[in-house]
């Protein structure tokens, strides 16, 4: 993985700390055992290094340099940096789907072979990924429940830069009915949580994409962890797609 995020960001002038094993924090981890089929992530994909750099290289884009600018989006041909980022995804979701090590023990398919965060199909792809959107978020400020539009293909990569926060994950209706208590929804229990922290990489695919709504509520009371509130930040979410294909 080293290898694979150096030759997307370059090379540090401290070579040892390039040279030094991998971080044993960067592990896919199968988020099924939270009831999501297809739902993955890869945590600490990226170094704080790592994450310094790219989040330079959003800032030189220009982009944001209104506070009433808060999201870019571009189609087609991305920016050589977002490019480079798609196939580094790619590129490690096949290391995984090769090495099992890479797969969290504690997950539902951990030390299980030829296991992958994406399926053959969307792996084959040119390119695995042509539309960037990238959001800025202030304390405060989130994105309500949905499912991507159709109009996008399977397989959707979200990163997540600056600051830690809880995602929400619940059912689109008339699609799951484990929720059920009595033969009524609960609301207690709707809602899945997942945890991301700075540099953490989302995959979502198959039954997580079109069966699961994601949603980050960063309202006062709702960013909790294990009991506690999260302190929050600004935070950049980078999320890359596949354009369907018009016939």
């Amino acid at each position: 993985m080293e290898e694979i995020l150096r030759q997307v960001f370059g090379d540090s002038s401290d070579s040892e700390d390039w040279e030094s094993e991998p971080d044993p924090n960067q592990r896919w981890v199968q988020l099924q055992t939270e009831g999501i089929e297809r739902l993955w992530m890869c945590r600490d994909f990226l170094s704080p290094r790592n994450q310094s750099a790219l989040l330079s290289t959003i800032q030189n884009e220009g982009w944001f340099t209104e506070a009433s600018h808060n999201q870019a989006m571009r189609f087609g041909d991305l920016p050589g940096w977002a490019a480079e980022l798609s196939d580094s995804i790619k590129e490690v979701v096949l290391s995984c789907g090769s090495d099992s090590h890479l797969i969290e023990s504690g997950s539902s398919c951990g030390g299980k072979k030829n296991v992958s965060p994406f399926s053959p199909e969307l792996l084959v792809r040119e390119p695995l990924f042509d539309q960037l959107i990238l959001n800025s978020y202030q304390p405060g400020e989130g994105i309500c429940a949905h499912v991507d539009l159709m109009r996008f293909e399977d397989g959707i990569a979200i990163l997540s830069l600056e600051s830690s926060c809880v995602m929400h994950f619940s059912p689109v209706e008339g699609t799951s009915e484990d929720f059920l208590v009595d033969g009524e929804k609960d609301p207690l229990t709707t809602k899945i949580p997942v945890y991301l922290t700075p540099g953490s990489l989302i995959l979502m695919s198959g039954e997580a994409r079109y069966q699961w709504k994601h949603e980050i509520n960063r309202k006062p009371g709702f960013q909790k962890w294990q009991g506690e509130e999260l302190n929050q930040k600004k935070r950049i979410s980078i999320t890359l797609r596949k354009l369907c294909q018009v016939e």
